[in-house]
């Protein structure tokens, strides 16, 4: 259920479907940059997507949270080809975002209209632009770990089993990294369009525009450095526990604006 709010249901609406549709029309440009990668990225999606659900029909889906924790999720614990189809569907729609937020980046830089300075852009396209920069730092992060949990489960590797040398918190680190940041990859194009509907409807201009659109690239700058606020539980040490609190207290004030 996780998986497929997460990664087929709100990214592929907030920012395929939302982004798609209003970046270019907001910006003055035709289409956007690389309309063949973009067809390419839409339909990864609903294959990736029924990728994951053909667990149920080949002997039992994935079973160890949208987390993945090992051991869980490890061949003992896991047993069956539905976690391996999960890992190879989240693979696959990861590499869909990562040729979405190219696709986002160059249109932004590449094909705005003349006279169109960044600082004139909408603040949806913003929120966008710092979404597409998230998933483009963060995605390849938490293909690696998938990469090597398949390893882990079908060729004998020991990445994350304590047993063998590895190590079930390296899983934690490396998911975070990214699953932190893929909070405001969900939220950030949410917080745009908002930015956009109520100053329409209220009938005034957006208050403080480029304090909004730094606080947007701060969220965008501090999403990657709170992760292990996820993993105050596994003895982490006091020093590390200060630390993320503190980062966690300090992106409170760009969300906040």
């Amino acid at each position: 259920h996780g998986l497929i709010m997460i990664f087929f249901m709100v990214m592929p609406a907030m920012i395929g479907g939302f982004g798609n549709w209003f970046v270019p029309i907001m910006i003055g440009a035709p289409d956007m940059a690389f309309p063949r990668i973009n067809a390419l990225s839409f339909w990864m999606v609903p294959f990736s997507g029924l990728v994951a659900a053909s667990g149920f029909l080949l002997g039992g889906a994935a079973d160890a949270g949208w987390t993945a924790y090992p051991p869980v999720s490890n061949i003992k614990y896991s047993p069956g080809p539905g976690m391996n189809l999960w890992i190879v569907a989240v693979i696959l729609v990861g590499t869909s975002s990562i040729l979405g937020a190219v696709n986002f980046m160059v249109t932004v830089f590449r094909m705005r209209a003349p006279g169109m300075t960044l600082f004139r852009m909408p603040i949806l396209v913003w929120t966008v632009l710092v979404t597409s920069v998230l998933v483009l730092m963060g995605t390849p992060v938490l293909t690696s770990a998938l990469v090597m949990l398949f390893i882990d489960r079908n060729f004998g590797g020991a990445f994350f089993d304590p047993t063998l040398g590895g190590s079930a918190i390296l899983w934690q680190n490396i998911f975070w990294f990214y699953s932190h940041p893929a909070v405001y990859i969900m939220v950030l194009p949410a917080m745009g369009v908002i930015s956009e509907i109520i100053p329409v409807f209220s009938r005034k201009p957006l208050f403080g525009y480029p304090i909004v659109v730094f606080s947007g690239a701060s969220i965008g700058f501090l999403g990657f450095a709170v992760w292990s606020h996820h993993m105050f539980t596994t003895g982490l040490g006091a020093v590390a526990t200060a630390a993320f609190s503190l980062l966690t207290m300090c992106i409170a004030v760009p969300t906040g604006v």
